[in-house]
C-alpha cells in the first residue's frame, strides 16, 4: 500500500520537512516537499498527491487555507495536520473542514506510522471502491447494450424496465426460454435503488427440492447429514440486493409456502437453526410456464402467485419480433469476432434472409449459439447461406403444422434427442436448458416420447 503512495510534507521549517521526508521514504513512501502553502500550490498544478501533511501555523498561507485550496483541486485529498501541542483545538476544528486526521510537535516516530498506515490504507480502500465503482458502471453501460431492440415490442419491455425499476415491489418476468429473461431481470437491478448491491441468481428448475432449500435458507453445522460446518444460504447474501429466482415454477408447493413467509416476515432462520436472520431484498422472478394454469391444476399457491407477481414483464419470443433479428445477429457477431480475434465483416444478403425466415425455437439464446457456430467455421470475410445452411433442416423439424406450443416443443425436443442420439445431458445443452429440467419434462412426455424410442 505505501509502495504506491505519493506524499507532499508542506512546513515552513526546512529541518521538519526533511525529517519527515527522510522517516516516510523510509517506510516506502514517495515523498515531495514545500516550503510554504504557495509553493505547495505550485507542485500541485503539476500532478496531485495521494496524502498531504500540512503545518497549520505558516506565513503568508496557513494550512486551512492551504487545506481549502487543496480541497477544491481535489476533493477526496487526504490531510494529516502538522501541530504543536498548544494548537490541537485548532487542529481538532481542522479536522470538521476536511482534514482526516493530525500530528504534534514534536514527532514520535511510532505515532507518525501509525497515523501513516490508518490514512494510507482508508485512502486505498476509498480508491478501490470508486474503482469498483466505475467497472460497475461500465459493466452497466456494456450489459444494457446486451438487451439489442429494434421493435416496437421491446421497446415496450424497455420502457416497462424503466418505469418498474425504481420501486421495490416484486416482478415477474414471462417467456419463452431463451428470450432473455435474465437479461431482463438484470436490468431492473441495474437500474434500482439495489443496483449496488448484490445481485443473486438461482435457478430453481436446476436443483432438488432439498437442495434448493438448502441453497436458499443455508444450515447450521450439523443441521443434516454432511454439514459439517454452518453456510449462509443465498437469501442472506442478497441481503441489500436483487433475489433472481428463474424457472420459479418449478418449485414445489411447499417451497412456496416456505419462500411466501420470508417475503411476508422480512426473516427466515437457516437449517438447524433456532434464530431469525433478518433479510431485505428485491425479488424479481422467472418462468416460461403457464403460472394461471398452474394455479388451475393446484400446484401453484394462489397467495404466493399474486405476492410474487406485483409487476409482470412478457419477453416476447424471437418469431414475433423478427425485426430485432439482424441486430442481434450483427451484436452477436462483434462479440464473437473479439473473442475469437477473426474480422468477419457481416452476413451477406441471402444468408441474412435465411435468419429471418427461420422460426428460432430457441429464441434469441439459439441465434447466439448459430453465430458463434458460423464465426468460428467462416473462413471468408462475409458469412454466407451455406454457412448456415443447417438451419434449413431445423426448420423443416420445427415447421409447427398447426401444433400448439406444448406440442411444437414435444416435438422439438423429440427432433434435439434424436439429434443427439438420445444422450439427454447432450440434448439440454443444445436445448439451452440444465439436464433436471429437461428430465422433468420427459417425464411429462413420458409415454410419447418412450413409444418414440428415442430415450435411452
Amino acid at each position: 500500500m505505501a509502495q504506491a503512495m505519493q506524499v507532499l510534507v508542506v512546513d515552513d521549517e526546512e529541518t521538519i520537512c526533511l525529517s519527515l521526508a527522510a522517516w516516510l521514504f523510509k517506510a516506502g513512501y514517495r515523498v515531495e516537499t514545500a516550503g510554504s502553502g504557495q509553493e505547495a500550490l505550485t507542485q500541485l498544478k503539476q500532478r496531485l498527491f495521494d496524502i498531504y501533511l500540512l503545518d497549520i501555523k505558516m506565513p503568508s498561507m496557513d494550512g486551512l487555507e492551504l487545506l481549502a485550496e487543496i480541497k477544491a483541486l481535489q476533493p477526496d485529498a487526504a490531510a494529516i495536520m502538522i501541530t504543536a501541542h498548544g494548537s490541537i483545538q485548532t487542529a481538532v476544528a481542522s479536522m470538521k473542514k476536511g482534514a482526516v486526521d493530525y500530528l504534534c510537535k514534536p514527532f514520535d516516530p511510532d505515532e507518525l506510522s501509525l497515523v501513516m498506515e490508518r490514512v494510507a490504507a482508508t485512502k486505498a480502500l476509498k480508491d478501490e471502491n470508486e474503482v469498483l465503482r466505475m467497472q460497475l458502471m461500465e459493466q452497466q453501460a456494456a450489459f444494457l447494450e446486451g438487451i439489442v431492440a429494434q421493435s416496437a415490442a421491446m421497446h415496450a419491455v424497455l420502457a416497462d424496465i424503466e418505469e418498474m425499476a425504481p420501486s421495490n415491489a416484486a416482478v415477474l418476468i414471462t417467456g419463452e426460454t431463451g428470450v432473455g429473461k435474465d437479461l431482463v431481470a438484470r436490468m431492473i437491478h441495474l437500474r434500482s435503488r439495489q443496483a449496488q448491491g448484490p445481485f443473486i441468481a438461482v435457478n430453481c428448475g436446476a436443483q432438488t427440492e432439498s437442495l434448493l432449500e438448502s441453497e436458499l435458507f443455508g444450515h447450521e453445522r450439523g443441521a443434516f447429514t454432511g454439514a459439517v460446518k454452518a453456510r449462509r444460504g443465498l437469501l442472506e447474501m442478497a441481503d441489500g440486493g436483487t433475489l433472481f429466482l428463474d424457472e420459479i415454477g418449478e418449485i414445489t408447493q411447499k417451497m412456496q409456502v416456505a419462500l411466501l413467509r420470508v417475503l411476508e416476515d422480512k426473516h427466515f432462520q437457516r437449517l438447524g437453526g433456532g434464530h431469525p436472520i433478518d433479510t431485505q431484498f428485491r425479488l424479481i422472478c422467472a418462468t416460461h410456464r403457464d403460472l394461471l394454469q398452474l394455479r388451475r391444476e393446484e400446484l401453484f399457491r394462489e397467495d404466493f402467485f399474486y405476492r410474487i407477481n406485483v409487476f409482470s414483464i412478457h419477453v416476447p419470443p424471437l418469431r414475433q419480433r423478427r425485426e430485432d433479428i439482424p441486430v442481434l445477429a450483427d451484436f452477436f457477431l462483434q462479440k464473437y469476432n473479439q473473442e475469437t480475434g477473426k474480422r468477419i465483416e457481416g452476413f451477406t444478403q441471402n444468408a441474412m434472409a435465411a435468419l429471418c425466415a427461420y422460426p428460432w425455437p430457441g429464441n434469441a439464446r439459439e441465434l447466439r449459439n448459430v453465430v458463434e457456430r458460423v464465426v468460428v467455421l467462416t473462413r471468408g470475410r462475409m458469412i454466407g447461406a451455406a454457412e448456415i445452411a443447417f438451419l434449413e433442416k431445423s426448420a423443416d423439424a420445427c415447421d409447427s403444422d398447426g401444433l400448439t406450443l406444448k406440442a411444437l416443443e414435444q416435438r422439438h425436443i423429440n427432433s434435439v434427442l434424436a439429434a443427439c442420439e438420445g444422450n439427454i445431458t447432450h440434448a439440454a445443452k443444445r436445448l439451452g436448458i440444465d439436464r433436471v429440467t429437461l428430465s422433468r419434462k420427459l417425464k411429462r412426455y413420458q409415454a410419447s416420447l418412450a413409444a418414440s424410442g428415442e430415450i435411452k
